[in-house]
């Protein structure tokens, strides 16, 4: 189910992945959305979204362990930081998504987002 909001004057496309209750039960889910793998999170009381196919070695984060606000490919053992997807030992960053919920039920932007430690701060 799409839905679209307004914020600022961007456009973003919403997409519903799965509700809250759910995903605190199971910690992580996978979503496809325009053949893209999505990583949905639960922690440390936070929703996260990561493209889903790691940037090293295209192993799938879903079946890696979240640990200190991180989460451990499965691979290689790169540790990409929830929020931004950065990792620094390796300079190297996961793409990740913007999440929202509302009433319940949590909400993606497909779209990628990108950390760019040199022209962003962590927020």
């Amino acid at each position: 189910m799409l839905s679209r909001v307004t914020e600022g004057a961007d456009m973003v496309e919403w997409v519903e992945a799965t509700d809250l209750e759910t995903l605190k039960r199971k910690k992580k889910i996978v979503v496809t959305v325009s053949d893209k793998e999505i990583v949905v999170l639960y922690a440390d009381g936070q929703v996260y979204a990561l493209n889903n196919i790691c940037v090293h070695k295209q192993r799938r984060l879903s079946r890696g362990l979240v640990f200190q606000g991180k989460i451990i490919c499965p691979g290689h053992q790169w540790a990409f930081d929830l929020d931004t997807g950065w990792v620094d030992e390796w300079q190297q960053c996961q793409p990740t998504h913007k999440v929202k919920v509302e009433d319940g039920v949590v909400f993606i932007d497909p779209s990628s987002r990108v950390f760019v430690p040199a022209c962003e701060s962590k927020k």
